[in-house]
């Protein structure tokens, strides 16, 4: 037989509404996420594929808006000479027989729900073996049929699966169910699992491909899906990254000193600038120490270099203000301004004093610095 080519993916959480994050982005990120099926296709068409596998977590609900549901089933009717096949996973699992019932009478045929674990010939000499997710918490190992599952002499077997695996936990912190042997013990050539956002290799034969396009800073960078080949039974395949994503969700730590300019040291901590920073989502986590005026400068520095990313999360719970007597100074030599910055520097020393208190304390001092710095000016 040739070799066979196909795309796995999986959670492409279509309708997700991005509640905990600022409204002028959330729309972007929705919009980011249908487009992904054009993104998967284009990704088939460039490595030669025709099938693409989606393990689970297509809809990021059960009950997708209808103009979710018909847009995605739109997305991939255009994508001509593909065939999707279709997982339920843990969020739109099998328990949402409203949304199958819709979605697979609407579907063209080259759209294929899979909501049973029969096997299934997708190809010339190549079975599938899917294992759907019947509720959002089943508490039991969907890919146990594998094992027993028998395909034809010389076919290529692959398994369709969603969930955490014993040793990977699940990415909702459910049961830990598919035991991580499984390629092995079911006789699978390839295990394409869904469920964890982020590409991880579990064996030679089983992946996690990741969400096509990147949700959270959990998993950094930007999505991706795995293209495929398998040149025959028992060979090893050979797996490819391919990026789908249009969203790099980027972390990056920024340790600071007195001794160091904190403005230069976060310039020099970002990513490169220009209009692509309009599709970063960018977290910087301070830590260490800066003094007042440098304190200042930085947040006067963040405040104009935030607006060029899609999103900017600045977090300073880890970094501390020192202040020294010409910065307490500089504020008041007197009066009841001195007496404010002192208290609330005290604050921010407090013994026994927790993290919030003490950012809250650091934040006003550097506010009242900054304040009065502005009328010296």
């Amino acid at each position: 037989m040739s070799a066979y080519r196909f795309i796995h993916t999986s959670d492409l959480h279509l309708g997700r509404k991005f509640s905990n994050l600022p409204e002028d982005i959330r729309g972007r990120l929705v919009e980011a996420r249908h487009l992904a099926i054009d993104a998967l296709a284009a990704a088939a068409g460039e490595h030669g594929a025709t099938d693409i596998f989606i393990a689970g977590d297509l809809f990021d609900t059960e009950t997708p808006s209808e103009r979710v549901r018909k847009q995605a089933l739109a997305a991939m009717g255009a994508a001509d000479g593909l065939r999707w096949w279709i997982l339920p996973g843990n969020h739109d699992s099998l328990a949402a027989e409203t949304l199958w019932s819709r979605f697979s009478g609407e579907a063209p045929t080259s759209v294929r729900v899979l909501t049973t674990a029969d096997p299934v010939e997708v190809a010339p000499s190549v079975t599938l073996l899917p294992a759907p997710v019947p509720s959002r918490f089943p508490g039991r190992d969907s890919t146990e049929a594998m094992a027993q599952s028998a395909s034809p002499e010389g076919h290529l077997r692959i398994g369709l699966a969603h969930g955490g695996v014993v040793t990977f936990g699940s990415e909702d912190d459910g049961r830990e169910t598919i035991p991580i042997d499984r390629a092995e013990s079911a006789g699978l050539d390839y295990l394409a699992l869904g469920d964890w956002h982020g590409f991880v290799p579990l064996s030679d034969r089983a992946f996690y491909s990741g969400t096509p396009e990147r949700d959270r800073f959990k998993h950094p960078g930007r999505g991706i899906c795995l293209a495929v080949i398998l040149a025959g039974p028992r060979a090893v395949p050979e797996v490819a990254q391919v990026e789908t994503g249009r969203f790099d969700w980027s972390e990056t730590a920024l340790h600071l000193t007195p001794e160091q300019d904190a403005v230069q040291a976060f310039r020099a901590a970002l990513p490169e600038g220009g209009p692509a920073r309009r599709d970063v989502l960018l977290r910087l986590r301070a830590s260490g120490w800066v003094r007042l005026p440098q304190r200042t400068a930085l947040e006067t520095a963040i405040a104009d270099t935030s607006p060029e990313f899609g999103h900017f999360v600045f977090g300073d719970e880890g970094l501390m203000t020192e202040c020294v007597a010409e910065d307490l100074n500089a504020i008041a030599t007197g009066g009841a301004l001195r007496m404010a910055a002192e208290r609330l520097y005290g604050q921010a020393r407090k013994e026994g004093a927790g993290d919030r208190e003490r950012c809250v304390a650091d934040a006003a001092l550097t506010r009242l610095y900054a304040f009065v710095q502005g009328e010296m000016r």
